[in-house]
């Protein structure tokens, strides 16, 4: 059940990816291979072992899966995605209401309460023992991992001021976020969902180990993640500083300026003289 949407979410791209293609103006093939990988992701984490393995048996897998799900697989699947390939969606009334989503102070919160409550013992034994709560819970995953990565990658426009300095700092945010969680599974010496039990059985993975190791998961997944951000946002950073002391030092107006390196025109004002 929970592959459909993301079939249909792959045909809908493709479908506009081929529209485009045939107006001429094609979107670049790495957003397609980013968008591919991300329905692979979602593939892998829904219809693979880990899924399976997930389910009841080490949470260790269940935390790989959500990791997926939550983490990777929105940020490819964003990185695949540009406003020509989104304008139909864009033109709709209640589509260009959720902009407000793409405000880092209305992410963060959202992305980390969802984190923090889904991991409460009471919900997450609820949703492994209750397919439609398990779905719920997948749902809510993906959708909090969209809304935490659009500031970011501003798929959909985020406020001026949140430029890539501001981003950089938004990523520690979110990592600090998720380390302090991750964490508290590594260290807390004490388990806390008891569904896993059948781990040490099965698998000869102490509930407790389970539950260190899933923590690493999140941990380790999250570290790589950012790296790799951080690294981006630091070359552009770089390349934007260069832009805008050519563009002040040819004489334009340094308000026109900010605003062009910030939203990624400054070829346009560039080349009006």
């Amino acid at each position: 059940m929970q592959l459909a949407p993301v079939a249909l979410a792959a045909l809908a791209y493709a479908l506009r990816v081929r529209t485009l293609r045939r107006r001429g103006t094609p979107p670049p093939a790495w957003r397609v291979l980013l968008f591919a990988l991300g329905i692979a992701l979602l593939v892998a984490a829904f219809a693979s072992p880990i899924a399976a393995i997930g389910e009841r048996e080490l949470f260790s897998f269940h935390m790989l899966q959500h990791v997926l799900i939550g983490d990777l697989a929105p940020l490819s699947l964003l990185a695949g995605l540009s406003g020509p390939l989104l304008r139909p969606l864009l033109a709709l009334r209640p589509v260009e209401r959720l902009r407000v989503l793409a405000h880092p102070a209305v992410a963060l919160p959202i992305w980390g309460a969802n984190l923090y409550l889904w991991h409460l013992p009471l919900l997450y034994e609820a949703a492994v023992a209750n397919s439609a709560v398990h779905a719920l819970e997948h749902l809510c995953f993906f959708t909090a991992g969209v809304i935490v990565w659009l500031p970011v990658l501003e798929t959909l426009p985020a406020p001026e001021w949140f430029g890539t300095g501001p981003k950089l700092a938004y990523i520690g945010a979110v990592r600090v976020v998720e380390t302090v969680l991750g964490n508290v599974f590594v260290w807390s010496g004490a388990v806390f969902y008891g569904v896993y039990a059948r781990g040490q059985e099965l698998w000869g993975v102490s509930p407790l180990r389970d539950q260190g190791l899933a923590g690493a998961v999140m941990m380790i997944e999250g570290s790589i993640v950012t790296v790799v951000a951080l690294a981006w946002l630091f070359l552009r950073l770089a390349r934007e500083g260069e832009l805008r002391q050519e563009l002040l030092e040819r004489g334009f107006d340094p308000r026109a300026v900010r605003r062009a390196v910030r939203y990624g025109r400054a070829n346009e004002i560039a080349g009006r003289r």
